[in-house]
């Protein structure tokens, strides 16, 4: 679990954060949502320490990420996995090697052993044998998976992902999504994802927050937004007339007046 209390964060005149207060909850998909400059990047970049925020503070799993030592953040952020927008793969190197880049930084298990977990891991994300490809021979969905490989590696507690889905099709979108959402589950992880992607927050959003100018606006889960009333977070879930429709039919079918999957075949 991730908490973090009354964050505040200005770059000169510009306040960023607001007193932002929000539980990330362990074994769920944490979803961070809002416009372009609401603040969300900014605010993931505070909980893993690449900003200092001017206000507030951020607990790990009871321990004060704040008033930690640099020697004691080093040691955190080894349990910290991250699935980067553009996966970040360093071009010069092989999937295993880009994948055994963190077991050569922070372990120093032999060779057999670090071979066997960049195995394991490939393995997971269904990349078996693609050890020796390079990441321009790979198609963009295989980066991410490559991505996401690496960032487990290192058995994380807690999971980074800003846009995963960044310039993926629909189909590659999705799954992702659920591999995301079963390594949260599966390895019980707290995971913390960023994203525009309305499908994701549809499909994968355990514990949703919406952000507007640097403030909470407001906080659910994919089911509460069929239902919500705030005006800011149905404009931006639901911008389109097609996805207003879509709330529309499933909040009928909530109340049991019609049947979306009868609709379907009609």
């Amino acid at each position: 679990m991730i908490e973090f209390k009354n964050i505040r964060k200005r770059f000169g005149d510009k306040v960023v954060l607001d007193g932002v207060s929000h539980i990330m909850e362990t074994g769920k998909t944490n979803l961070i949502i809002g416009t372009s400059g609401s603040g969300k990047t900014v605010l993931q970049k505070c909980l893993v320490g690449l900003f200092e925020p001017d206000e507030g503070v951020i607990i790990y799993d009871g321990k004060s990420f704040t008033d930690m030592t640099q020697e004691d953040r080093k040691l955190l952020r080894q349990q910290i996995g991250m699935l980067f927008q553009g996966s970040a793969l360093f071009d010069s190197m092989t999937v295993q090697e880009n994948i055994m880049f963190p077991l050569n930084m922070f372990t120093h298990d032999k060779f057999s052993k670090k071979l066997q977990r960049v195995n394991e891991v490939l393995d997971r994300v269904n990349l078996k044998d693609a050890n020796k490809k390079f990441p321009s021979e790979i198609s963009g969905g295989m980066k991410k998976r490559v991505g996401i490989a690496r960032a487990i590696v290192l058995n994380p507690k807690y999971l980074f992902c800003d846009e995963p889905n960044s310039g993926l099709d629909p189909v590659t979108s999705m799954i992702i999504d659920k591999l995301i959402q079963d390594l949260t589950k599966e390895y019980n992880i707290t995971t913390i994802v960023n994203t525009h992607d309305m499908n994701s927050v549809m499909e994968t959003g355990d514990n949703i927050l919406y952000m507007v100018k640097g403030k909470k606006e407001w906080t659910g889960n994919s089911k509460d937004i069929i239902f919500s009333d705030n005006k800011q977070l149905n404009a931006f879930i639901f911008a389109s007339e097609f996805l207003q429709d879509a709330k529309s039919l499933r909040m009928l079918e909530s109340q049991g007046k019609i049947n979306i999957d009868e609709l379907s075949k009609s």
